[in-house]
């Protein structure tokens, strides 16, 4: 079976963050879609976001990763597709809660708040975590078709 395809993508605010969760990523096996930014230069994020999404829906990852300096925007710009549901989280108990409540699929992360250990923490989590369907289905669904 091969390996499940990991999107990644950042502004200029998460080029280190990005580069250690890369590697990480690629250490344990999965296959790495790295998006970009690759620079310190400023670029917008709401870019990268969006080559993000179209990457999960046209089927090249399954989930992704997010960063900027908060997380905040990157997450509003990716959220703006139906199929999608990203999460910023800032440690262990929200990048759980996002998976097994609201079957997120990116995950987002700020550079600027959170250190590189919480990160990795909170990507492990993420990729191991499963939805828990149940009352939770429901409820994503309405996030998917709302009313």
């Amino acid at each position: 079976m091969p390996a499940e395809t990991i999107a990644i993508a950042c502004d200029h605010g998460g080029i280190d963050m990005k580069a250690l969760l890369k590697a990480d990523l690629e250490s344990a096996g999965y296959e790495v879609l790295d998006l970009g930014t690759d620079t310190l230069d400023s670029v917008d994020y709401p870019d990268f976001a969006y080559a993000l999404t179209a990457a999960i829906n046209d089927g090249k990852s399954s989930r992704g990763i997010l960063i900027c300096g908060t997380g905040i925007g990157i997450s509003i710009a990716a959220n703006r597709d139906a199929n999608i549901r990203a999460a910023v989280v800032h440690d262990a108990l929200s990048a759980k809660l996002c998976r097994e409540h609201n079957d997120a699929n990116v995950l987002c992360l700020g550079a600027r708040l959170i250190g590189p250990e919480v990160a990795r923490d909170c990507l492990n989590i993420f990729l191991t975590t499963e939805f828990g369907g149940d009352r939770h289905a429901r409820r994503v669904e309405k996030l998917t078709n709302p009313i």
